[in-house]
């Protein structure tokens, strides 16, 4: 389950959109709200708005989308009660609202449209709405027992509009290129080749980076944003990892190259060895010609010597 928060000014075309009958629109809850017609839907809205006159966004627009894999038990029921527990977690109380579900695409979802103005003319907060709502999703995912998608390879590509569809290709492009590189100049490189820029965010005025940040198409997304682990922290720490691992690569090849050495001066040593074994055979060789050369020499003078 994920949600996908817009807020607006006016409330004519958010109803407008909700209740398109293209998408096989069905209304499954609402509160505050006249249902007789789209017309009356809106100004119903619209009448709330005279509480607060000053808040600039006063319409709340969430999606609901489920993974297919749940689409066997997403009753209309089963939606309402998470819509509801979801809304009620995020803090969207005591105000008008519409939950409309749609049925133009494979996965099951739902749409929230409410007042930011709630019935006592009190503004709905929407202080860090996306990170809340974040991590309410993987609370009711796990509590209603829903699946858990596995990434964004999941994700039908294709269908993205802009600005998802150029944070997919960035995303794609760092997937391919991050493994390659042992620093930041050879993913920029690779980044620059396929259209993406580059640039970091500063601590102050200090040398000392945050952030990182990419840009293509007229675009411009923080690392985190495009995913958690294209962080410019977590980039850093893939950057280790590949630096210790060429770093293992080449301690091997040189422990390879060394053992081939020895293996060279082991068989130079054996040779020698070998050498030097067969010189003791000369050597005795020598010996024995050269005592039958004394003996002869002898047996010459001994002859000599008794003549008659």
């Amino acid at each position: 389950m994920i949600a996908k928060i817009v807020k607006g000014q006016g409330f004519k075309g958010v109803v407008n959109y909700i209740l398109d009958q293209s998408k096989g629109t069905e209304i499954i809850d609402s509160n505050g709200v006249r249902l007789k017609s789209q017309e009356t839907i809106i100004q119903s809205f619209i009448s709330q708005l005279e509480l607060n006159p000053t808040l600039t966004k006063p319409v709340g627009h969430i999606s609901l989308d489920f993974s297919t894999q749940d689409k066997g038990k997403l009753t209309n029921e089963f939606m309402v009660k998470i819509a509801r527990n979801y809304m009620t977690q995020m803090g969207i109380n005591d105000t008008q609202y519409l939950i409309a579900r749609h049925y133009d695409k494979e996965h099951p979802h739902v749409h929230l449209v409410f007042n930011r103005i709630d019935n006592s003319g009190n503004t709905i907060s929407d202080k860090n709405d996306r990170f809340r709502s974040g991590k309410i999703c993987k609370e009711l995912t796990r509590k209603y027992e829903l699946y858990f998608a596995l990434g964004k390879e999941n994700v039908k590509q294709h269908r993205l509009r802009e600005p998802d569809k150029t944070k997919y290709e960035i995303y794609n492009s760092l997937e391919k290129i991050i493994p390659k590189c042992q620093n930041w100049d050879q993913i920029i490189h690779g980044l620059n080749d396929q259209n993406i820029g580059v640039t970091f965010k500063y601590k102050g005025k200090s040398d000392e980076i945050q952030g990182v940040i990419f840009n293509k198409n007229g675009y411009t997304f923080n690392g985190s944003k495009v995913d958690r682990q294209f962080s410019y922290s977590k980039i850093n720490q893939q950057l280790q990892l590949m630096e210790q691992k060429f770093m293992q690569v080449e301690h091997q090849n040189n422990a390879n190259n060394n053992f081939q050495n020895q293996k060279l001066s082991t068989g130079n040593i054996v040779n020698d060895l070998l050498y030097q074994l067969q010189k003791p055979s000369d050597y005795n060789n020598d010996n024995e010609e050269t005592a039958s050369i004394r003996k002869f020499r002898k047996k010459k003078r001994k002859d000599f010597r008794f003549r008659p």
